[in-house]
């Protein structure tokens, strides 16, 4: 999602040690783009959209990713920005975030 923010840092204590596919987390915006709508230092809130570990369906079958993404959201669960870059996975659907799949050029 490019609302501006290139790099985020999850922020938060010990309690939690991992977010999956459609967990919210929150982090901090550590490196953004020059005319983005988030500044550097912002906190923002993210829904996971893609991770590297894989994550087992219930048909049996496993996905997982080349990376770690997420979106920016709002205090809504609405996407912060317009456009979506690269898939999202299914299990998206199942968590109730429509707008980010029908945002999203795939969804896997």
């Amino acid at each position: 999602m490019h609302q501006g923010s290139r790099w985020l840092k999850v922020l938060g204590g010990s309690k939690r040690r991992y977010a999956g596919l459609g967990d919210v987390i929150v982090c901090s915006v550590k490196e953004a783009m020059p005319n983005g709508n988030v500044k550097k230092g912002e906190v923002v809130r993210c829904v996971v959209v893609r991770v590297k570990k894989e994550v087992r369906r219930n048909d049996g079958s496993y996905i997982k990713f080349d990376q770690n993404a997420a979106v920016l959201i709002d205090a809504n669960g609405a996407p912060r920005g317009t456009r979506i870059f690269g898939p999202v996975a299914r299990e998206l659907r199942e968590k109730k975030y429509m707008k980010i799949v029908s945002l999203a050029p795939e969804t896997l």
